[in-house]
């Protein structure tokens, strides 16, 4: 993979991982509720999950290019469509805790609370499937290779994100309670914050 097609995927990583969802919020709430380290193992815990899910659509893309090379174009028309709704979904995000349910109060449960959020995201197997073939190369190396690649900074770059939403949650809850004891506007506040940097980029 060239170095301009690899700023280009990570480029597209860093949108993508911008996008409000389940994970992000489940880190946040985590973070303002329980701390800096329990949203941090709950952070892996969805890195362990993207991997599998890399994994899994690796595998399937795989072999539906052994039997049917020309089903990439398929894939690569479906896998615009979908980075089309994404951009749609960015300017009408919702960034309510619905999904997320009570914290986890252990490292534990917590890391598995991340997992299962994320697993059991039919949209993140699909996000895998669709999204990383735009960036395989038919000319390149083998295609478990490459996948292999892109899966790596794949989960690398989500983790990056989450530990950066997991900090700063932890800190700003931290510094307001101790300042004003206001510590339940914390999670609005944030949310309210990312939103407005959605609508700025």
């Amino acid at each position: 993979m060239e170095t301009s097609a690899t700023f280009m995927y990570l480029a597209a990583l860093a949108g993508v991982f911008l996008l409000p969802g389940p994970d992000m919020a489940l880190v946040i709430a985590t973070g303002a509720a329980r701390g800096a380290g329990i949203a941090l193992v709950t952070a892996l815990g969805i890195a362990a999950s993207r991997a599998m899910h890399v994994l899994m659509s690796g595998l399937g893309l795989a072999a539906l290019m052994a039997a049917h090379p020309g089903a990439l174009q398929l894939v690569r028309w479906g896998g615009a469509a979908y980075l089309v709704y994404l951009a749609v979904k960015v300017l009408r995000a919702d960034l309510s805790l619905d999904a997320v349910g009570a914290v986890a109060p252990t490292p534990g449960a917590s890391f598995v609370r991340g997992f299962l959020t994320n697993l059991l995201n039919p949209k993140a197997l699909l996000f895998c499937s669709l999204f990383l073939p735009q960036f395989v190369s038919a000319g390149g190396a083998s295609v478990p290779m490459q996948y292999l690649w892109l899966g790596t900074l794949l989960v690398l770059t989500g983790l990056f994100f989450d530990a950066i939403y997991a900090l700063l949650a932890a800190r700003i809850t931290r510094r307001v309670k101790s300042k004003s004891g206001a510590g339940k506007y914390v999670l609005p506040t944030v949310f309210v914050v990312l939103a407005g940097r959605l609508v700025a980029s």
